[in-house]
């Protein structure tokens, strides 16, 4: 399988919005991070992330706004991810990755 598609949605009571900002909550990279991460785990369980090579926050996320995460083989051990929001890319990046031993 070439690529890696999946649905989210963060609930407005998830723990990630109690400072993260009142009156005008949104989703903090980490924790969208933390979604790409899970997702890559589920798709290529033999492998770990060495590193993030590229990360841009383009757009803020909302809690209950749905998101897809797109993961995709790049070159040799770089997997590149995108998530979005509709047609709206909210976070692009590549993690390095390398095979657990």
């Amino acid at each position: 399988m070439s690529n890696m598609i999946q649905q989210y949605c963060i609930a407005a009571n998830h723990p990630c919005f109690a400072g993260h900002f009142p009156g005008n909550p949104i989703v903090p990279g980490v924790v969208i991070l933390d979604y790409a991460r899970d997702l890559l785990q589920q798709w290529q369980p033999n492998c770990r992330i060495k590193t993030i090579t590229q990360v841009k926050f383009l757009q803020p996320l909302h809690p209950e706004q749905a998101f897809t995460i797109t993961l995709s083989q790049g070159a040799a051990n770089s997997i590149k991810f995108v998530c979005s929001c509709g047609e709206r890319r909210i976070v692009t990046g590549a993690f390095l990755t390398e095979s657990r031993s």
